[in-house]
């Protein structure tokens, strides 16, 4: 069920939702203040380390005929694209370094590796995905408009195939956020609210798509001479590695159980201190060491992620220790949990709401009389509801992979 104040489901006063915007502004201004040229030298050694890999990966394909040889180029490129997609790329693009004034490394000039064109990304995912974080008929992440995420969304046959499409968008990961700017849903429907928009955009994408083709599946295999095929496969398994690991994790930060939807009717004259809590409400964290939060993009830190989108990831986990503490005084929830349980509970729903919904209330009461979180795929037991959670916007009958039927903006 969506959340349609997040005041009342707090169980906040209207002050102290400001006092913790407050707080919140605080730590901003100190994080802001305190950069130097220590966070400058993180991101610069990163993106050299990722180079070196990436130089090191494609001259061990000049042996991938050799099967030792051909699993080293294809772990080793997979490692380097994950790097630059999630801790360097995404980072990167949210302006995250742009204080260091460096046009190298600025949002305004970064291009990843990724079939998906950073100005479409940025739009998607920068804009609205942060914008309106969880917000059903905003935030395009929420099913990613193919997928059946929420008990209260109604259920179609073509849902019965939700494991087999959700296999597939894990496996094309690159593919499947390439599309996230696209208004399929218009495109479905018939009914593009800007045709000549899509088409451009369609066709960015498509040169993008090819670019990338050309770089993995042509340029590199051919420097590879009698290796061309065998480079080819290994280039294609590093691509999927990426795809697999980055959907891996993106999923673990608004699926798991506690990461809660919101309804259109919270965004009505929603204050910064408001804002905070949703990002705060409907994100998850998972629990790892100083590496896989590397590899990750800091995902780990999804909440102070989405919190301060634009601070350096560095210092993700002193802002961590600050925004525990400010949960633990507005006794707020601080969803967390290690990458194997969140990403279980994150799949488990993803099938289960493959299926029509049976029984669901019942075991939902169980968990909360346990004191345990909502389960996604799970409605609110009756005799629970509050004023404050609602039935979100459904889907428009007749079209499966609508999400909601209102517009993107």
């Amino acid at each position: 069920m969506a959340i349609r104040d997040v005041k009342e489901f707090a169980h906040l006063t209207e002050a102290d939702v400001e006092a913790l915007g407050r707080e919140f502004d605080q730590i901003r201004a100190d994080i802001e203040e305190s950069r130097n040229d220590k966070d400058a030298a993180y991101i610069r050694r990163l993106i050299t380390i990722q180079r070196r890999l990436n130089v090191a990966a494609r001259v061990m394909m000049f042996g991938s005929n050799r099967r030792e040889l051909w699993w080293a180029g294809a772990l080793t490129l997979g490692v380097a694209k994950i790097l630059e997609n999630m801790e360097i790329g995404h980072n990167v693009m949210h302006g995250e370094w742009d204080w260091m004034n460096d046009p190298e490394i600025h949002s305004s000039t970064w291009e990843w590796d990724n079939v998906c064109p950073a100005d479409q990304w940025k739009h998607s995912h920068n804009y609205l995905h942060h914008t309106y974080t969880n917000v059903i008929g905003k935030d395009k992440d929420v099913g990613y408009e193919i997928l059946r995420v929420r008990s209260d969304q109604p259920w179609h046959p073509y849902y019965l195939t939700q494991p087999v499409v959700n296999a597939l968008l894990m496996t094309f990961f690159e593919y499947g956020v390439s599309l996230h700017d696209l208004d399929i849903d218009g495109l479905v429907k018939m009914r593009l609210e800007n045709p000549e928009e899509f088409k451009q955009k369609f066709l960015d994408i498509l040169r993008k798509q090819a670019r990338q083709a050309g770089k993995d599946y042509v340029l590199f295999p051919a420097l590879t001479g009698p290796n061309f095929a065998s480079t080819v496969s290994a280039n294609f398994t590093a691509n999927i590695i990426r795809n697999v690991w980055s959907y891996a994790i993106i999923f673990c930060g608004h699926f798991p159980d506690g990461a809660e939807v919101f309804t259109e009717e919270e965004l009505e004259n929603e204050t910064q201190g408001e804002w905070y809590l949703r990002q705060l409400l409907g994100s998850a964290n998972f629990t790892g060491n100083r590496l896989m939060h590397i590899m990750s993009g800091s995902l780990g830190y999804q909440i102070e992620h989405h919190l301060f989108p634009d601070l350096p990831s560095n210092r993700y986990p002193e802002i961590a220790e600050r925004v525990t503490a400010l949960c633990e005084k507005y006794e707020l929830p601080y969803t967390t949990g290690s990458f194997p349980k969140q990403f279980w509970q994150a799949t488990r729903s993803i099938w289960r709401l493959s299926l029509p919904a049976r029984k669901i209330r019942e075991a939902n009461q169980k968990r909360l009389e346990a004191g345990l979180p909502r389960q996604r795929g799970k409605i609110t037991p009756q005799g629970a509801e509050n004023s404050s959670v609602a039935p979100a916007p459904s889907s428009t009958p007749g079209h499966p992979t609508s999400v909601s039927p209102a517009s993107q903006t």
